[in-house]
């Protein structure tokens, strides 16, 4: 997109910071090739969404947990996904990494919700961040706000740094311009989505977690242009990847635009046709587990619990019973029920506090598959 190289001082030696070019007017021009490419990709997206079954549901939990997880696991965020599970379920079960990819869960849930009815607003975005930055060691004075010191991606300092984002009175007037480019309506969407997602990463406004919030950008307005429900988990795509990604990030400041959109748009294609074949996967997990209660009474507490699975892999009694408005005795009963018919299986989750620990069921053929398929 263009920008200039920028002398800066820290701590007495000289360094370069980028200052990217305001883009909230740009044109964002493409070449007829590149457009067709982004044309596919939003067409991509279009089917994925119209292939959701009527109860669509219990699939979104999934590809939004599988985004969640990519995203974070792209920043070296890594947990065992039944800890993540949990996390979601009760925070003191989990330690800090899960956790926070649970939060990332939630930001991305939050962010695909808000898409059709919110502007992009500066506060939005500090809301999303303090949540996504909670249980991390960034000081809390720069949680939920935009970073008022210099940063740098690689290296020991902005001096020997892979790559320096603008100074710090740079960031407010630059995320003006962006918050003006992410709520226009006059470009193509899968364009919108890779500019806005660059433009971001350029500017890096916070101190920490600009790789996984600027991905939530990525889904909030691929959502709220294309108008589906549920975009595909586009963090799986380029975590298969990283130097694609990072070769693309360079393009768009410093190359001509159609190499880095050409390449987002691929993404988005391929992310939009695997999501429909991990929607069908779990379809066909879900009728199996459907046939494997079958010889249960119509009114047994597990043939409802079936279906909160995909929400909740990671399920105790409490939880199942308040989701299921019944006592946690039944809740239990019917984790047995599910066991002995292979649905789940009881695992140990180590709590964080004092007390007695609650048992914890596991759904092992859902985890997998999610797994197998994002790896």
């Amino acid at each position: 997109m263009g920008g200039r190289w920028s002398q800066i001082t820290w701590q007495g030696r000289k360094a370069r910071a980028w200052l990217p070019d305001p883009i909230a007017t740009d044109a964002c021009a493409l070449g007829v090739g590149v457009a067709r490419r982004t044309e596919r990709a939003a067409a991509a997206v279009r089917r994925a969404d119209e292939r959701l079954p009527g109860t669509w549901e219990p699939i979104a939990r999934i590809l939004l947990r599988t985004e969640g997880v990519a995203s974070s696991n792209i920043e070296g965020l890594r947990a065992p996904i039944e800890a993540v599970a949990a996390a979601e379920v009760d925070g003191t079960a989990a330690d800090a990494t899960a956790a926070s990819i649970a939060d990332n869960l939630v930001v991305v849930t939050e962010a695909i919700r808000a898409s059709h009815r919110t502007r992009l607003s500066v506060a939005t975005l500090n809301r999303w961040h303090k949540r996504l930055m909670r249980h991390s060691d960034l000081p809390s004075p720069m949680v939920g706000r935009f970073r008022d010191a210099q940063g740098w991606i690689g290296g020991a300092s902005p001096v020997d740094a892979m790559y320096v984002p603008p100074p710090p009175d740079r960031v407010d007037e630059l995320m003006a311009d962006l918050i003006t480019f992410a709520n226009r309506s006059n470009v193509d969407p899968v364009t919108h989505a890779a500019v806005l997602h660059a433009q971001f990463e350029t500017i890096h406004p916070y101190g920490d977690g600009n790789g996984r919030l600027g991905r939530v950008l990525i889904s909030w307005l691929l959502a709220r242009r294309l108008r589906v429900a549920l975009p595909p988990p586009i963090s799986v795509l380029i975590a298969r990847d990283p130097g694609g990604y990072l070769s693309g990030l360079y393009q768009f400041r410093e190359g001509p635009l159609d190499a880095y959109v050409g390449w987002f748009a691929d993404v988005v294609t391929r992310a939009g046709d695997a999501s429909v074949v991990l929607g069908e996967r779990i379809q066909a997990l879900l009728a199996d587990w459907d046939q494997r209660v079958g010889d249960l009474r119509a009114d047994a507490t597990a043939r409802p619990l079936v279906r909160l699975l995909p929400e909740h892999p990671v399920i105790n009694a409490a939880v199942a019973a308040k989701r299921l408005d019944t006592s946690e005795r039944a809740a239990r009963g019917a984790l047995d029920a599910l066991t002995e018919r292979g649905i789940v299986a009881p695992i140990d989750v180590r709590a964080k506090g004092l007390g007695r620990p609650r048992s914890w069921w596991l759904a092992r053929d859902l985890l997998d598959l999610v797994g197998d398929w994002a790896s």
